[in-house]
């Protein structure tokens, strides 16, 4: 009796999403994206006791105890502090070996932790997630990507224009736009220890968010109260090493400017020349 209920769940819903109210659903993300927004460019000093209680969550889900938190003020900072710590090719390489030696590290546990609730979220989503299946127009052809009003106006799903503004547009902005240049500063052509990004995880998290609070995705208590973990990291800190005794964790930076990146339709952002600085000075992407 579960099954069709919720197929039939799922069939109100995408009437409703493909319906009159998708360019209202569509106004209402668009606040919701700039609140994530605003947290993955936050200068704010961290909430370290949020961030830290997120954390000790986060750990038990993995049966491991609190760790002791170490605070720096830059990732450049962090870098003498999580020698030894697995690189993410380390850990492919670990989790495809079919007869890995010794225990998973912690960096491995976590990583499935947060894949199996991504995957229940979009379980939980009341139409097929494009975050699980590419979704297409017709057999071989992906929807196109349009102005989010227009696209509506033409028959895209709001599922799909939703998927394209909120997720991938946050990660354009804070992943392409924020992260990826400044963790490749940091590493300075060297393997640098897998880690979490804090506020610049806020890509996935508000996609899943969004999706609640729009009434477009029910989550299971458990669930919620995972999502609100990531969701607090989000809010309360920059990037963090997870170890199996010490968490080290950053600093939000003191200084953040953006610009627009071009040619996009959802107010996607970049870091300009120069544009971050953290608590301790290191001020990357000078050149």
């Amino acid at each position: 009796m579960i099954a069709p209920a919720r197929r039939e769940d799922a069939a109100e819903t995408v009437i409703r999403v493909r319906g009159k109210n998708a360019h209202d659903r569509w106004r209402e993300a668009l606040k919701i994206r700039q609140e994530w927004l605003d947290h993955g460019l936050s200068t704010r000093p961290a909430d370290r006791r949020t961030a830290e209680a997120a954390l000790t969550a986060v750990y038990a889900r993995m049966a491991r105890p609190k760790p002791r938190f170490t605070w720096v003020e830059s990732p450049h900072q962090a870098i003498p502090l999580i020698a030894g710590s697995p690189t993410l090719d380390q850990l492919y390489a670990w989790i495809r070996d079919p007869r890995p030696r010794g225990t998973p590290p912690l960096a491995s546990d976590l990583a499935m932790v947060a894949s199996q609730l991504r995957g229940t979220l979009s379980a939980g989503v009341a139409y097929l997630d494009p975050e699980l299946s590419a979704a297409r127009k017709g057999k071989d052809k992906p929807w196109p990507e349009l102005p989010p009003l227009t696209a509506l106006d033409t028959g895209v799903p709001l599922g799909v224009v939703l998927h394209q503004g909120i997720r991938t547009a946050l990660h354009r902005s804070l992943a392409t736009g924020f992260r990826e240049p400044v963790l490749r500063t940091l590493a300075g052509g060297r393997p640098v220890p897998v880690c979490w990004y804090g506020q610049q995880d806020a890509a996935w998290v508000a996609y899943y968010d969004t999706l609640h609070r729009l009434g477009l995705a029910r989550y299971g208590p458990d669930a919620l109260d995972h999502l609100g973990d990531w969701a607090a990291l989000a809010r309360s800190c920059g990037w963090w090493w997870p170890g199996e005794d010490v968490c080290v964790v950053v600093e939000r930076p003191e200084l953040v400017q953006t610009e627009p990146v071009p040619g996009t339709w959802h107010d996607e952002v970049r870091l300009r020349r120069g544009g971050v600085r953290y608590r301790d000075g290191w001020h990357p992407l000078l050149t």
